[in-house]
């Protein structure tokens, strides 16, 4: 298992279906990614778990992913959440 916490930038205005497409990079792995703020878990992999999650800038978010691509996993999620 891996995490790491970074702090979302303004995917809104990177992204034209940020919800959607944060879905489709976490569907793109095999491991389990969940992304914690405060004491709500959410599976990534959720587009309705994504929606109530919410993620806007200036918001902490743990990414944990847990499986045999888990590092490229949380790098994946990561790039997206901070827009790099």
């Amino acid at each position: 298992m891996s995490n790491k916490e970074v702090v979302v930038s303004d995917v809104s205005r990177e992204h034209d279906n940020p919800i959607a497409e944060l879905v489709q990079v976490a569907c793109q792995f095999d491991s389990n990614i969940v992304l914690e703020n405060d004491n709500r878990k959410i599976n990534a992999k959720s587009i309705m778990g994504i929606m109530a999650f919410n993620p806007t800038r200036g918001m902490t978010v743990n990414i944990v992913a847990d499986g045999s691509d888990e590092k490229e996993a949380i790098l994946a999620m990561e790039k997206f959440l901070v827009c790099n």
